[in-house]
């Protein structure tokens, strides 16, 4: 077999042993040892998907496909791939899992045993997701997604945990209902549901009463996946979901499960139902409803872990908007900017994580002046919020930028025109947070508050560099891409 092939089975088989390891040891020894396997998990992720990118670049394929029993050849053998595309999101992925980890060697005391072999149940669904080629295996590793990120949510079995569980396990289930319904009609049309099957016959015989099943599936996956993404309309689960989580588990879904299990689906949407002007529409209707929509909700929050959830909702809108021009370069916006707000997000949750442990409460309304006496806290804040809203020199310009450039050139120019003036909405409400929490007067009770320490300190500060070395060094990027004939 290639490297590439054994680097790859890597994303199934490491989670996967980590799972056995943690069964098969006494409570006591996995319970020390677990967030440290856990950790090495996630750099692993980290490194095998950059590994696997210079190895099909230099290649000179698109793509590699492979089977987990080794041969593509045997009968039987699930067909597998990874692209660019995937290989970026599972960077992510991997970065994600390791900042949870992080803060969750200081916010989780009990149960840690649980939340590791959650996490890897979850690795396991969001990586399989990535890989597969054909609509049912998309939709069962989607499932195994949903289950792990409902248990992580109540595993603590607190009030808002099991509230907040429960109407995301209400939402998974209705987008379940629909994607599984919109497979069905897929299926009678098209007798298969492998991506090139379903693409290349899609708009086969098409005509009359025929056109019906496929403009339902049409309606129904889109109405799914958008509610795993937590798109206006369908984004009333996700800040209770957020704010009832534990913050490490609200990292995991904000920073990257609402964009594998809903903005990936949408990507296959969207490359399936490509010559439907009426997806493209509809993406761009959400995307701008959900900018705005998102950002006049969170400056009404003050609850931080609020105000980023409705963040998420709002950011997502950006994403939409680059799939819905259906060009190479909106693709590439879209995928920069799930990168981004993967590396941002977590950010501000991290920040969630270390407020929290230091000051005791996460209203934005008792708290004040807290610059001085966490300032790298408040710096990484400001950081994340200057990206967030599309200001140079952060990572967030770039893919903003890129979005807005693709939606000009598919003529979409009001939409792009909306997308550029509601980063004014980010700004308001990040800049509302920042006053609140870190500028203006310290109160007397915060007098002796110190910065955070350990491993949420260490992931505040990998994350802002992450975010500043990635909008420096961008350009680079685009002229790599541009040499490959991408943009």
């Amino acid at each position: 077999m290639q490297p590439v092939g054994i680097i790859t089975v890597l994303f199934f088989a490491v989670p996967f042993m980590v799972i056995v390891i943690n069964t098969l040891l006494p409570r006591h020894a996995a319970e020390k040892t677990c967030l440290y396997m856990a950790g090495a998990v996630a750099v692993i992720q980290i490194v095998a998907s950059v590994a696997d990118f210079f190895f099909i670049a230099s290649s000179g394929n698109d793509a590699y496909e492979f089977a987990l029993l080794w041969n593509l050849k045997n009968e039987g053998a699930e067909r597998l791939s990874v692209d660019s595309l995937s290989l970026v999101i599972l960077f992510c992925i991997g970065m994600v899992a390791l900042i949870s980890v992080l803060v969750a060697n200081r916010t989780i005391e009990n149960k840690r045993t649980i939340f590791v072999d959650l996490l890897m149940t979850l690795l396991l669904g969001m990586n399989g997701m990535l890989v597969v080629t054909d609509l049912f295996s998309l939709y069962v590793f989607m499932e195994i997604i949903g289950l792990s990120s409902f248990v992580l949510i109540a595993m603590f079995k607190t009030e808002e945990g099991l509230e907040g569980a429960f109407k995301y396990l209400i939402m998974s289930v209705l987008a379940g209902v629909f994607i599984l319904t919109g497979l069905s009609f897929i299926f009678m049309h098209t007798g298969s549901l492998l991506f090139r099957d379903v693409s290349s016959g899609i708009l086969n015989g098409l005509s009359g009463s025929q056109s019906v099943p496929v403009y339902a599936a049409f309606i129904l996956l889109i109405a799914g996946f958008s509610i795993k993404t937590g798109a206006v309309p369908f984004h009333s689960w996700l800040p209770d979901a957020h704010q009832s989580a534990n913050t490490a588990v609200s990292i995991l879904l904000s920073g990257i499960v609402i964009k594998v299990a809903g903005v990936y689906g949408l990507i296959v949407v969207t490359r399936l139902f490509s010559e439907i002007p009426a997806v493209r529409i509809t993406l761009a209707v959400m995307g701008i409803v959900s900018i705005i929509t998102g950002a006049l909700f969170a400056l009404k929050q003050d609850h931080f872990k609020r105000i980023a959830a409705y963040s998420s909702v709002s950011q997502m809108g950006y994403i939409l908007l680059g799939l819905s021009t259906g060009s190479t370069l909106g693709l590439l916006g879209a995928v920069v900017h799930i990168f981004n707000h993967a590396t941002f997000k977590s950010t501000f949750f991290s920040n969630a994580a270390a407020l929290h442990e230091q000051v005791g409460t996460l209203d934005i309304n008792k708290m004040g002046g807290l610059q001085s006496r966490m300032p790298v806290t408040g710096f990484s804040s400001i950081a994340a919020f200057m990206s967030t809203a599309g200001i140079p020199p952060f990572a967030g310009f770039w893919s903003k930028l890129l979005i807005i450039m693709s939606l000009w050139d598919s003529g979409f120019e009001v939409a792009a025109g909306i997308a550029l003036f509601s980063s004014i909405f980010t700004a308001a409400y990040f800049l509302r947070l920042q006053r609140k929490v870190f500028f203006g007067k310290l109160p007397e009770k915060f007098r002796e508050i110190r910065e955070v320490g350990g491993s949420i300190k260490f992931a505040e500060i990998l994350l802002t560099c992450v975010n500043i070395a990635t909008g420096v060094a961008f350009p680079l990027a685009l002229i790599y891409l541009k040499g490959r004939g991408i943009v």
